[in-house]
């Protein structure tokens, strides 16, 4: 037998890596519970007096509370592969400043119109995203300097107050009233925020959107492949515009109990809430990518996020410093994401 003919009966051997590493696995499936692990564990060490008591375990959950409530949103854009929704900021200020201006109209007005600014925010946002490929990043970041000078004007570039509004009408003072004391109402004794209730009620709501129907089916199917989805009969205008909406209410829904917390509507009401949102959906498993993660996953990663601001402000970091960390995070998150995708077999 001949050297050519030997090298033609020989079996190649495929020599690439096929096993992943127990870290990358570890942290691919139980990656957010780890975090959470690890943040309550410096917690204690800190303030080993009173880091689990349920005075400082309420304080977590009430400060992740508007955040978790915006979360429940935007995971719905980036699921479907949408990465981010930067007019979030401009949803949370616009609704809550509506709904202060509608104050001598009833509570329910109030309400009602708050949540119909995120609505149509969303609206907008999901026709020119998923009906005329606009560049996500691009238009919403450009829609909310729109709606931030929208706001500028429509209100003199000045913050509005509820009793202010309300005048000297007594039935308005009354929804004054009631407005501003919807962030401060408490249940089961007053262990329970209204605004944790909410936030809870809407992770719930999302959990079964996106696990038991047609539409969740259909938004995974979007984030994973586009193309494939359009070819299959899924209408992915429809889609990605509903996700649009979704996010915008939910933002509006913070941005309600955010300008009652604040007893103001303010245009600056919802800043950094566009990076701090997209750090927890993404520290909780979802990947920019789409189609990947869960809402189990994503609160997590809000609640992470609360308890890593809880941890900091117990060791003593600033404010501006604190933003630093945040920043940190957020870009070891992206990378850890990416290359936890790449070895999984799924970048």
């Amino acid at each position: 037998m001949t050297d050519i003919s030997k090298k033609a009966t020989e079996v190649k051997v495929d020599t690439r890596k096929t096993e992943i590493d127990k870290v990358t696995l570890v942290m691919n499936r139980a990656g957010i519970l780890v975090v959470i692990i690890l943040l309550a564990l410096i917690g204690f060490i800190v303030n080993p007096s009173s880091y689990f008591s349920v005075n400082n375990i309420r304080s977590v959950f009430q400060a992740v509370s508007l955040t978790g409530m915006v979360c429940t949103g935007l995971a719905y854009i980036v699921y479907s592969s949408n990465m981010n929704d930067m007019s979030i900021p401009m949803a949370i200020a616009m609704s809550g400043m509506v709904a202060v201006q509608l104050v001598p109209f009833g509570i329910v007005v109030s309400l009602f119109g708050g949540l119909l600014v995120g609505v149509l925010i969303g609206l907008v946002n999901g026709i020119m995203i998923g009906k005329f490929k606009a560049n996500p990043i691009i238009w919403t970041l450009a829609f909310n300097m729109v709606l931030s000078g929208i706001a500028r004007v429509a209100w003199n570039g000045t913050q509005i107050y509820p009793d202010v509004i309300a005048g000297e009408n007594a039935a308005a003072m009354r929804t004054a009233e009631q407005f501003n004391n919807l962030a401060r109402s408490y249940f089961f004794g007053g262990s329970v925020s209204l605004m944790i209730i909410v936030m809870m009620v809407m992770f719930g709501v999302s959990y079964i959107i996106m696990t038991q129907t047609k539409f969740g089916s259909k938004v995974k199917m979007v984030g994973s492949n586009y193309e494939a989805a359009r070819l299959s009969g899924v209408n992915c205008a429809r889609i990605v515009t509903v996700c649009y909406i979704l996010c915008s209410a939910a933002a509006a829904v913070c941005g309600i109990f955010y300008a009652s917390m604040r007893k103001t509507g303010a245009y600056e009401n919802g800043t950094g809430y566009d990076f701090v949102c997209l750090t927890a959906v993404l520290l909780g498993g979802m990947t920019l990518a789409g189609g990947k993660g869960s809402i189990i996953g994503v609160f997590g990663g809000a609640l992470a996020v609360g308890m890593l601001n809880n941890v900091m402000t117990l060791v003593g970091i600033s404010t501006f410093n604190q933003y630093l960390v945040q920043g940190v995070v957020f870009l070891f998150i992206v990378w850890l994401n990416t290359r936890s995708a790449r070895k999984m077999g799924r970048a």
